[in-house]
């Protein structure tokens, strides 16, 4: 019996090698999977680990009216020539072509998981058009995915579709696997022996190794930072927070995990403070973030727009209470006073930015102040990352939305 042929679509293939790790994989063995994606170097790379066929079709992340319809006329075709039962996309760009696309090739199911909207933040004609991208991408969908109830809510109230919407299990694009993002599993890959072997003796120092090699004092307090070094990730309220909390906490540490990136970039002087100052050590992107979660004793992420971030829950499976701002998919997965603490939203009800400084420095002072606390919110969060978002269930659930379409 021939498996029906699935699209999985994406911007770039960095999207589908990063995000969808595992999951192609696990679906293929129910529908004949193609990753479609604008190759930058990976592609071929995720057809070998997932065991899927890979297409080429170039694709800009930003708005070029010239490329963008040759990107449309090429997934148009593609559509045309291989005749889906779905095309299943996400990212905002990627989405908006692959929909239309397959409206016109009359691809019998069109699903758009929508991870994030660009649009807020944004303002006048900018918020406007990303608006409009959002509305078009849902009309031309034939079933819509919310990542998580935060993305869900914001697309009924900004009147951008009426039709239905159902986030699937708890929400999340791909979950994680709890036993790959833990201590124990950790010691075991660096020491090349069965996470079996390995004991809390083992772990503690693993720890110590890690944080002596970094640079910290065993009474140092260490938040974490990982993702993007952009201002949408609140990275000048974080740099303020963490000169006003220096002056009176010898003891605060920051490890930054990420790339500085060029669009939206930092302003230059809290990008020198992020590379100069002793409080901070600054260590750029990292393909395994695990060791660097175990040299912290907190993660800070004070973004002011996610979809459904996977920072908090790796952060949560390896046993770190979390500080998130109040936006979407960040404030389901920290339950304030259990797993974490959660600051007020950086936007207001128009979508413009407010200063949470303020707010993130009496929290993160507060962690200082409050070690014992820390220590029991982080021994919650295991728990509830397994509970909410296990890598395998998050895909059981999406195996079980493709069936309904049966």
């Amino acid at each position: 019996m021939n498996k029906k042929l699935l699209m999985r679509l994406t911007t770039a293939d960095i999207s589908l090698e990063g995000l969808l790790r595992g999951q192609l994989q696990f679906l293929n063995q129910y529908y004949d999977v193609v990753g479609v994606a604008s190759d930058t170097g990976c592609l071929d790379f995720v057809a070998r680990r997932e065991g899927i066929r890979v297409v080429n079709v170039p694709m800009h992340r930003q708005i070029s009216v010239m490329a963008d319809l040759r990107s449309l006329r090429d997934l148009y075709r593609l559509f045309r020539r291989e005749h889906p039962w779905c095309v299943h996309a996400n990212t905002p760009k990627g989405s908006l072509l692959a929909m239309v696309a397959a409206w016109a090739a009359h691809v019998p199911h069109r699903v758009y998981l929508v991870t994030g909207l660009r649009y807020q933040g944004a303002h006048g004609p900018m918020r406007w058009l990303l608006k409009t991208m959002e509305r078009l991408t849902c009309a031309f969908a034939t079933n819509i995915i919310p990542e998580g109830n935060g993305v869900l809510h914001a697309l009924r109230e900004d009147h951008i579709t009426r039709k239905p919407l159902r986030v699937l299990h708890y929400g999340n694009i791909n979950g994680r696997d709890t036993q790959w993002f833990s201590r124990r599993q950790t010691v075991a890959d660096s020491t090349k022996q069965p996470a079996a072997n390995v004991d809390d003796t083992a772990v503690e120092a693993f720890r110590a190794r890690q944080r002596q090699q970094l640079g910290f004092a065993p009474d140092d307090f260490v938040f974490i930072f990982i993702g993007r070094i952009i201002n949408d990730k609140g990275m000048q309220e974080l740099c303020k927070a963490m000169q006003a909390l220096a002056k009176r906490h010898p003891e605060l540490r920051l490890l930054l995990v990420g790339n500085m990136e060029q669009g939206d970039a930092i302003p230059e002087d809290v990008r020198q403070f992020f590379l100069t100052d002793k409080t901070v050590k600054y260590v750029g992107a990292q393909y395994d973030v695990r060791p660097f979660l175990m040299a912290a004793d907190a993660l800070v992420f004070p973004s002011y727009r996610e979809g459904f971030p996977n920072v908090p829950i790796e952060a949560g499976a390896m046993g770190l209470a979390s500080i998130v701002t109040d936006i979407s998919g960040s404030n389901e997965i920290i339950k304030d006073g259990l797993n974490g603490k959660i600051i007020r939203s950086p936007l207001d009800r128009r979508g413009k930015w407010r200063d949470i400084t303020p707010a993130l420095t009496e929290t993160m002072e507060w962690f200082l102040d409050h070690p014992e606390e820390v220590t029991r919110m982080a021994a919650n969060a295991p728990r509830m990352v397994h509970e909410r978002y296990e890598q395998r269930d998050v895909w059981n659930a999406l195996l079980a939305f493709y069936r309904s379409l049966e």
